[in-house]
């Protein structure tokens, strides 16, 4: 007997096209990524110089790829009708802000220490690490900003019987994740702030205004039910 093929319904999926962005993002980072420092804007901010380097932080550093990636796939699967789209389209309206600014207004910094403190293994991956991530396109930071966005979907799910937990660990990490990148000198503080009021401003965008407007037009029941 022939074994009938499964259909897979792209209609029921089209959401996955969200992940489409991704490539047209990093073709166009890492364009952005060849150009030299010359004619680019320092970033600087009188904080950076009581921030040390901590090599240590290398690891919620990392962990944001898990963080960020893991996430887009779980809410994917979970609730591709709902948080998922809320959260791709604030993710991809601000990463696309921030390419912009890195075209038209393109930046760097200099914070990276000549000499490390400590060699340990720790250090070794921070020095792998910028070895091939060059010290520009740095303000708004892309890590702050799209790990706020991950924690605010995460927040805003209920995860039954493991419900604090998950959003207690969420916060701990997300936290050490924008720490780290000024503790690495990845970014200047400057960079960190630009990338929370980022993250504001698509807060508003993405979840406040199109509440707002359902209460005006009468129909907050029907914004409720897909929330």
């Amino acid at each position: 007997m022939k074994k009938k093929k499964m259909k897979i319904n792209w209609r029921e999926h089209k959401e996955a096209l969200f992940f489409a962005y991704f490539i047209l993002y990093l073709v166009w980072f890492f364009a952005l990524e060849q150009r030299g420092i010359e004619g680019m804007h320092l970033v600087t901010n009188p904080l950076d110089r009581y921030v040390p380097f901590c090599e240590y932080f290398i690891i919620p550093y990392y962990l944001w790829f898990v963080y960020l990636y893991g996430g887009c796939i779980y809410f994917y699967f979970k609730d591709r009708k709902g948080e998922f789209v809320k959260m791709m389209t604030a993710m991809e309206i601000g990463l696309t802000i921030c390419l912009i600014v890195y075209t038209f207004f393109p930046n760097w910094q200099n914070l990276r220490p000549e000499v490390y403190p400590n060699n340990n293994i720790f250090t070794q991956v921070v020095q792998m690490l910028q070895g091939f991530d060059t010290p520009t396109n740095v303000c708004p930071s892309i890590h702050v900003f799209g790990t706020i966005v991950m924690h605010i979907a995460i927040v805003r799910r209920d995860f039954g019987k493991h419900n604090r937990l998950i959003k207690l660990a969420s916060l701990v990490l997300a936290i050490s994740v924008c720490l780290s990148t000024v503790f690495l000198k990845q970014h200047s503080v400057t960079d960190m702030l630009w990338g929370l009021a980022l993250n504001a401003a698509m807060y508003v965008l993405v979840y406040v205004a199109p509440e707002l407007w359902c209460r005006r037009t009468g129909k907050t029941k029907a914004y409720v039910a897909e929330n």
